[in-house]
């Protein structure tokens, strides 16, 4: 049996090679005299602004993250503090995917006192609720342009023909999920005692109880309107770039909208900063939207580039403020 840090060693370096190989099948033949005069011919105050309105962004995740930590557990978080340790995490993660979460946690619990477990707690929560978001803000996409969405589906998939398929075989259909349905209660029942159920439910509850435990929240207005704008700087963020490039200067905000939303998803990707999979979902939508394609990939290469150089920038600040700051020791009980 591999041992643990091998085999996240071997994780780590296949995702960094699937998401190098990616980004050069899509850049290689993309001149770099091409990209520099983009870069030339950019209205840069837009490119700029979308930083500043990017690193606001961050610091309201860490204002809402402040919002969900319990102050009974050692030292007030503040959300500046919150913020530097949400900095930290995004560096981490630019190093090895998925590491940010327990990096940020990390640096907090040393500097705070409080738990790991606790920490992981809120950041689980967090992340389910921006999934919610990415959810809500996938079918907002579709409202505004649902007919790219059709014609977009209509490409992947032959949608005539699935629907025929599905009304021939509706029964079939529905006695197969219903059987379905029941193995699965099955399982859990016979397996109710097994870890992987035992994680799967108590995650589930976990889950539950972190969505009702957002009420009693001495702030809940602040936490839903935060995770609101979060949103909504990541269009902004998106929007004034849109406007300092040529080539996308002409997009309507819907179509910005789903830009944001495929590029989103492409940062889901388990690959070091969505290297390569941002790229190529943005670039593919742009190409929809009759941007040409070298254009296109040049527009993602030019936004996730100055993001990445932001948080490199932003995430090494906040590592060394963190570093400084001295290891919360737990007062003596008089």
């Amino acid at each position: 049996m591999l041992n643990p840090r091998i085999k996240q060693g071997v994780q780590v370096a296949t995702s960094l090679v699937i998401a190098i190989w990616i980004f050069w099948f899509l850049y290689k033949d993309i001149e770099i005299e091409s990209l520099l005069t983009q870069l030339r011919s950019s209205n840069w105050f837009w490119i700029l602004f979308s930083l500043g309105i990017a690193l606001f962004g961050f610091w309201l995740r860490g204002w809402r993250w402040a919002l969900l930590i319990n102050e009974e557990e050692g030292s007030k978080v503040t959300a500046n503090r919150a913020y530097h340790a949400v900095m930290v995490g995004y560096l981490a993660n630019l190093l090895v995917p998925r590491a940010g979460e327990v990096a940020r946690c990390g640096v907090l619990s040393r500097t705070n006192g409080i738990s790991i477990g606790h920490l992981l707690g809120t950041v689980i929560l967090e992340r389910s609720i921006d999934l919610l978001f990415l959810i809500g803000t996938i079918f907002l996409a579709f409202l505004i342009e649902n007919q790219l969405f059709l014609s977009l589906a209509v490409q992947l998939v032959d949608l005539d023909g699935i629907g025929e398929k599905l009304l021939r075989n509706l029964p079939i259909l529905i006695g197969g999920l219903a059987v379905f349905l029941i193995f699965v209660y099955y399982l859990f029942k016979k397996f109710r005692n097994h870890g992987l159920v035992n994680k799967l439910q108590n995650f589930g509850r976990q889950l539950v109880s972190g969505l009702k435990s957002i009420s009693t929240l001495k702030n809940p207005f602040g936490f839903w309107a935060s995770s609101i704008l979060i949103w909504v700087i990541y269009f902004m963020t998106m929007y004034t770039v849109s406007l300092g490039i040529q080539s996308t200067a002409n997009l309507t905000p819907g179509q910005v909208l789903l830009v944001m939303v495929m590029g989103s998803i492409g940062m889901v990707a388990p690959v070091q900063g969505g290297i390569g999979t941002f790229h190529a979902l943005v670039a593919y939508i742009l190409i929809q939207f009759g941007v040409s394609e070298p254009d296109g990939k040049i527009f993602a290469a030019i936004i996730h580039g100055t993001q990445v150089i932001l948080v490199l920038l932003a995430g090494l600040i906040s590592w060394v403020i963190m570093t400084r700051i001295p290891a919360w020791i737990k007062p003596d009980k008089q």
